[in-house]
């Protein structure tokens, strides 16, 4: 097995390690029925994706 040459400081292991982050998405509200709904994804109250149907709901009974 390979073995390192040097120790790796925990300054330069962290600066690697800066990019794996957690991200808040980025939410809007719909057009239509004015609930919370993430950019560019299809209303999952009403359906509607930028003002126009995109998913006929079906009523459960």
């Amino acid at each position: 097995m390979a073995h390192p040459k040097r120790k790796i400081s925990k300054t330069r292991r962290d600066k690697r390690r800066t990019h794996y982050k957690a991200v808040v998405p980025t939410m809007s509200t719909c057009q239509n029925c004015g609930s919370t709904v993430r950019y560019h994804r299809v209303c999952g109250e009403c359906g509607y994706y930028r003002g126009k149907l995109a998913i006929e709901k079906e009523v459960a009974q």
